[in-house]
């Protein structure tokens, strides 16, 4: 595991809500992190869909992640400052997987955009079910 896997594997996994949600790492690369999440009827709405809290969680953290990525080596921790999500159909599937790319990182602000994909029992053929826009907040924890 390289540094940049090891330094977001570690935040990730001290998050509570990630593991309440039964959410995974799956990718970290430079720019670009996946989070997967199963179904679960724990986490449906009144409908049986998945629900939209949950969808959101996993997209704004791969977002975030994403754009922790690229922050500058002064400024090594990020907050959400604002998003915005559409939901384009019912979040149906066997398991969503959320993927957030950087859109531009800059010394104390980063964008990035973000997808979850709805995949069915087959595993292969997904819907996207959600787009995301953010903005983050690098900061020095030390400050």
């Amino acid at each position: 595991m390289n540094a940049l896997t090891e330094r977001i594997s570690t935040s990730f996994n001290a998050q509570g809500l990630m593991k309440t949600l039964g959410a995974r790492l799956t990718q970290v690369a430079d720019g670009v992190v996946e989070i997967e999440m199963p179904f679960s009827s724990a986490l449906s709405q009144q409908h049986g869909y998945a629900h939209a809290g949950a969808i959101t969680s996993i997209v704004d953290s791969a977002c975030g992640y994403a754009a922790l990525t690229r922050a500058p080596t002064d400024r090594h921790e990020i907050v959400t400052a604002e998003f915005k999500v559409n939901f384009m159909r019912p979040a149906l599937g066997s398991r969503f997987v959320a993927v957030g790319t950087v859109v531009q990182a800059g010394r104390t602000i980063a964008v990035g955009t973000g997808e979850v994909r709805a995949y069915g029992d087959d595993g292969e053929t997904y819907k996207v079910v959600a787009l995301m826009q953010a903005t983050f907040m690098y900061f020095d924890p030390g400050a």
